[in-house]
Order: structure tokens, then sequence, then C-alpha cells
């Protein structure tokens, strides 16, 4: 009986090893990815992004509640800015408020209620509401979302603050130009028109930002002044302005003829048509204002509407001026400056 044969044995086959490139492959795609029908896959194969497709069955799971989500925050945003447009435009075109109301005349308040200002002023501040309102409902839809894939936004938040501290105080002078601008329009301390004076410049101001108030002066020079530069502001047109005519009088003036002239005159100014629209009250006569050693201030006032009070105040002292010339009232007595004596 022949023993039976046994095959030679064989090398076992070794399959080729991967390239660079495959094991690149294998290494960025994510194990999910090999499950073919799965959402994995798909969202890999349309995407070619590891954190979309691991991703994928949560996002799948919780799409109808990332769509709630953005479908709300969407609403949200077109309610709030409605209704911050509804109040600008309120705000532009209605009538005075009456906490401002009581402090103005009651000729003033048509006039004050519809003013270019007070539309830029409610236009501003609308524009950065809408923004402010924006941002925050953005903020709080990406942190529901993010919520819902399990990020932790604990760090998120840290983070952000630090970076929040970080540019406040690199940016310190542009967040107080910032702040400062805002309650200016808040509080409307001047706008588009007014003449003001705000220590730095005076003039009449042409433009008014959050960060950058932009003023004209009797020069024609435009000055553009930081609102957080700005420590004071002497409003010269807000609500109404205050035409002052003064008169100089020698001490031996008679000051009651002066008065009588004055009333005259006054009574005169007010009847004329192209003065009489500009007046708010009929003028008064405050009498002496100021004595000094050369003579005594003489003093007429009238309020007039804003920005009017220099062409009022120019045709009143033009006035009294001629009136008091002819009645032949003294003047302050004046000296010739001495002439230095001749070189030899």
């Amino acid at each position: 009986m022949t023993p039976p044969t046994t095959a030679p044995p064989t090398d076992p086959v070794i399959p080729p090893a991967p390239s660079v490139g495959e094991l690149a492959d294998r290494v960025a795609a994510p194990v999910c990815a090999d499950d073919a029908g799965s959402w994995c896959e798909r969202f890999y194969r349309w995407t070619d992004n590891d954190f979309l497709a691991r991703s994928a069955d949560t996002i799948m799971n919780r799409a109808f509640t990332i769509a709630v989500v953005v479908v709300l925050a969407l609403i949200a945003r077109y309610l709030l800015h409605r209704t911050i447009n509804r109040l600008v435009e309120g705000a532009a075109t209605g009538r005075v408020s009456r906490l401002v109301g009581r402090r103005l005349p009651q000729p003033v308040r048509p006039a004050v209620a519809g003013s270019p200002r007070r539309a830029q002023r409610a236009r501003t501040i609308g524009s950065v509401l809408r923004s402010a309102s924006s941002v925050l409902v953005g903020l709080v839809a990406v942190g529901t979302i993010l919520a819902e894939f399990g990020v932790a936004l604990g760090p998120l938040l840290a983070s952000a603050g630090i970076v929040g501290i970080a540019l406040g105080f690199g940016a310190q002078n542009l967040v107080r130009d910032f702040l400062s601008g805002m309650f200016m329009l808040l509080e409307d301390q001047y706008g588009v028109g007014d003449i003001v004076d705000l220590g730095a410049a005076s003039g009449t101001v042409e433009a008014v930002g959050l960060r950058i108030t932009t003023v004209r002066d009797g020069n024609g020079t435009v000055w553009y002044v930081r609102n957080g530069e700005i420590l004071r502001v002497g409003n010269k047109s807000q609500g109404y302005a205050v035409a002052v005519a003064d008169l100089p009088l020698a001490h031996n003036a008679d000051i009651a003829q002066a008065a009588e002239i004055a009333a005259r005159v006054a009574t005169a100014v007010a009847e004329d048509p192209e003065v009489a629209e500009h007046l708010i009250e009929a003028p008064e006569v405050v009498g002496i204002e100021k004595v000094g050693p050369e003579g005594v201030t003489f003093r007429v006032q009238a309020r007039t509407n804003p920005g009017q009070q220099f062409g009022v105040q120019r045709v009143l002292i033009t006035a009294l001026s001629e009136a008091f010339d002819r009645a032949g009232l003294p003047r302050p007595l004046t000296f010739p400056a001495a002439t230095p004596p001749p070189t030899k």
C-alpha cells in the first residue's frame, strides 16, 4: 500500500501594500463611511467632509428641531425689525414727547416734532437697534443648534468673554466714542442744523454719527470731533433761540428815554413781515444789563426760531442804534490811542 502523497506547501498570497494616498484616505474617512446606504456614507460622498459625515445621523435625527430653530429665528428677527421700523417712523414723524413738550413753548413744538434732527436721530438709533437685534437672535439660534449636536457651550462662552475683554482694552477709545454717540442721540443733545459749541469746535452741525460729529465753523472749516472727546455741549438752537441786542450808552444817558425809544423800535421791528415770521415772542426791553467804566450796556432781546437769532439780532441792533443816534442819546467816550513819540 502506497502512502498518500501530500501537496507541497505553497507560500501564502500577500496582498500588495496600500499606497500613501490610500492610507491617507482611510485615516481621513470616518469608519461609518464604509456602510453603504447609510447617511454617513452619503454625506461623506456628497461633501467629502469628515465632521459632517460623522454628524450625519445627528443632523437627520435633529433636522426637524434645527429647521424649527431656524424658522423661529427668522420670524423673531422679522418681527423685531418690523417693530423697530414702526417705532422709528413714528418717532421721526410723530409729535414731540410729553417730556420735551413740557420744556418748550407752544409755538416751538410743531417745528421740533417734525424737524430733520428728530428724523435723523430716530433712524440712526433704529439702525443700531436692528443690527443689535439681528446679532442677538443669530447668537441664540447658533447656540441652540450647537447644543443639539452636543457641543459644550461653556468653553465657547468663556473664550468669547476673553476675546471681548481683550478687544475692550485694545479699542477702548472706539467703544467710548460709540457709547457717547448713542447717549447723545438718545438724549437729543444736538442734531443736524444745530449751532453748537463743543469746546474744541463751534459752528453748525452737518452730520451726527455714532463715532464722529461733523461741525462747520463760521470760517467754513469742517471739524471732525470724536464723540468720546466731547465733554460739554452748548446748543444755541435747540427748541428756541434768543436774539440779544446790546447797545452801549454813556453814564449820563437818560435810561427812561432809552427804554421808551427801544420799546417803539422793538414794536416796529416785530411788525416787519420779514422779521415776524422768525419771532416766537415779541421783543422784550430788558434795560441796563451791565455797568462798566466806559458806560452802560442797554439790552433788548427776543425769542426766535432755532437758528434765526443772528439775523433778528442784526436787525434790532441796527434799528436801535439809528434811533438812539437820532434822539441824541450820548454814547461812551472813546479816547484815541496814544501815538508814540517820533524817533530821531
